[in-house]
C-alpha cells in the first residue's frame, strides 16, 4: 500500500532576473509503508526542494501529494505544518539544531508540535541514539556526529510514518557517515516508518537495495542553481 503517492507535482521558483525557472516536474512518484529508497542526485538537481514540497515546507504549484488520506499540496501552512508534524521527520544535512537548546530541548521542542513534548520519550531516544550522558550538552559542546544523532532523534521523537533525509552524511567524516547511516535506517525500522533519503554520496548508495535516480523522476532536469 502507497504511503506517499505524487501526481503532476510542479515548482518553479522567481529569477532575479525576471521570469520563472521550473525546478520540480515529477510525473508521478510512490513509497510504500515501511520502504526504504535513496534517490540519487547531484546538486542542484532539484532533490531537496522535491523534498520540501513532500514535506509541506514549499507550497507546490501544482499536483498532489498524497500522505495517506492527506493531500499535502492542497492545503494551507498551517494545515501543513500540522500534517508534517503528525506524520513526518525531517533529518537535514545541516541539522538545523537550535544552539541555545540542550539536546533535550531541541527533542522536546521538535515533539510539541506534534501530539506533544514527552520528556520521558525524549529521554528514552536520546539514550537510544547514544546520548545518555549528553542530554543536558548544548550542540557546541558536541562533535558533527553527536549533532547529527540529536538530529535523527527529533526526527523520530513524533513517531512518524515517513522520514525524509536530505543528505544526511553530507557533513561527516565516514566512520560518523556510516554510523548515522545505519542509525535512521535502523530506527525506521524498529518504528515501521518509511524513509526517502537523497544523495548523491555513493558509499551511501551503495547501503540501499531501493535505488532510483531523481533526473529520471524529474523532467525539469538540472534546474537549480
Amino acid at each position: 500500500m502507497a504511503l506517499l503517492a505524487i501526481q503532476s507535482l510542479q515548482k518553479s521558483f522567481v529569477l532575479p532576473e525576471g521570469g520563472k525557472k521550473l525546478i520540480v516536474d515529477v510525473p508521478a512518484f510512490a513509497l510504500a509503508e515501511g520502504q526504504q529508497l535513496a534517490l540519487r542526485g547531484e546538486s542542484g538537481s532539484g532533490k531537496t526542494t522535491f523534498l520540501h514540497l513532500i514535506a509541506g515546507i514549499l507550497a507546490a504549484d501544482r499536483g498532489s501529494i498524497q500522505l495517506g488520506s492527506d493531500d499535502m499540496a492542497r492545503l494551507g501552512e498551517p494545515a501543513r505544518d500540522r500534517l508534517r508534524a503528525r506524520t513526518i521527520g525531517y533529518v537535514f544535512q545541516t541539522f538545523n539544531l537550535l544552539q541555545g537548546y540542550t539536546c533535550l530541548e531541541n527533542v522536546l521542542l521538535g515533539m510539541s508540535f506534534g501530539p506533544g513534548a514527552d520528556r520521558a520519550r525524549a529521554t528514552a531516544i536520546l539514550q537510544r541514539v547514544g546520548l545518555a550522558d549528553r542530554l543536558h550538552h548544548y550542540p557546541r559542546q558536541l562533535s558533527t556526529g553527536q549533532q547529527q544523532r540529536v538530529a535523527v532523534a527529533r526526527a523520530m521523537a513524533n513517531r512518524p510514518r515517513l522520514v525524509l533525509a536530505d543528505e544526511p552524511t553530507g557533513n561527516l567524516d565516514r566512520k560518523n557517515a556510516v554510523e548515522a547511516l545505519a542509525l535512521i535506517r535502523e530506527s525506521c525500522r524498529e518504528t515501521g516508518a518509511a524513509l526517502l533519503l537523497v544523495t548523491h554520496d555513493a558509499h551511501v548508495l551503495a547501503a540501499f537495495e531501493g535505488v532510483s535516480d531523481f533526473s529520471a523522476l524529474n523532467r525539469a532536469g538540472e534546474a537549480a542553481p
